[in-house]
């Protein structure tokens, strides 16, 4: 019949096992702690919310600031351009004003310069100082100085009367009007000829004259 040998737990033996039970309860600690840890590295990643670029690459954010820097910049631009275009707008109508002005001025210098003409005959005489008469506020018509005219002269501007009483006192009446030298001297029209047979300044002469004596010329229909 075999033997059956028995087996003596020593008290090495209790020591070693009690040695292999530790470690493995460290390894298990271990185990347990590596994973929170892990678990733990995995919840703070999943909190972050900014995005970080790749290399070269915008993200959203930057692209939407780009976006609005780009409009701004062109409202800018439209903003000067609508200045310049109301600078450019302001500045040609100054320049049609002042060349409006200039031209206007030029016709001035034109119409001041150049004297208005008449006919040298009895018609022109009456006109041009009906002319004169009007810028010295003499009245009179054309009617009334054609109608007197003839009567005391027939339109002869060199006509003189050597027979009445101011004949006689040695002013005998001249010209188209026959107005005697006294008469002529106080109520020459100043800007006509200081000669009493001067067809024009006769006649505006007279009128002045007849204005101051009869309120107008045209209210005389005789000798005066």
């Amino acid at each position: 019949m075999p033997r059956i040998s028995t087996l003596r737990i020593t008290r090495s033996h209790k020591i070693a096992t009690a040695v292999l039970v530790a470690a493995g309860s460290v390894s298990a600690i271990a185990a347990t702690g590596g994973t929170s840890e892990a678990q733990t590295t995995a919840t703070r990643s999943s909190i972050s919310v900014e995005p970080v670029a790749a290399a070269g690459i915008p993200t959203a954010k930057d692209a939407a600031a780009e976006k609005a820097a780009q409009e701004t910049a062109a409202k800018e631009a439209a903003a000067k351009k609508a200045v310049a275009a109301r600078k450019a707008a302001a500045e040609k109508d100054a320049a049609e004003a002042r060349s409006e002005k200039q031209a206007a001025n030029r016709s001035t210098e034109r119409k001041a310069v150049t004297p208005k003409k008449f006919a040298n005959n009895l018609d022109g005489w009456i006109r041009e100082s009906l002319d004169i008469m009007k810028k010295k506020n003499i009245p009179g018509s054309y009617e009334g100085l054609h109608r007197n005219i003839m009567r005391e002269s027939s339109g002869n501007p060199n006509a003189v009367n050597d027979w009445d009483i101011n004949a006689r006192n040695g002013i005998p009446s001249k010209g188209l009007l026959q107005v005697i030298q006294p008469t002529f001297d106080a109520y020459h029209v100043k800007g006509t000829p200081k000669k009493l047979t001067d067809p024009v300044a006769n006649i505006t002469a007279a009128a002045n004259y007849a204005a101051d004596r009869y309120g107008s010329i045209d209210n005389v229909d005789s000798a005066y």
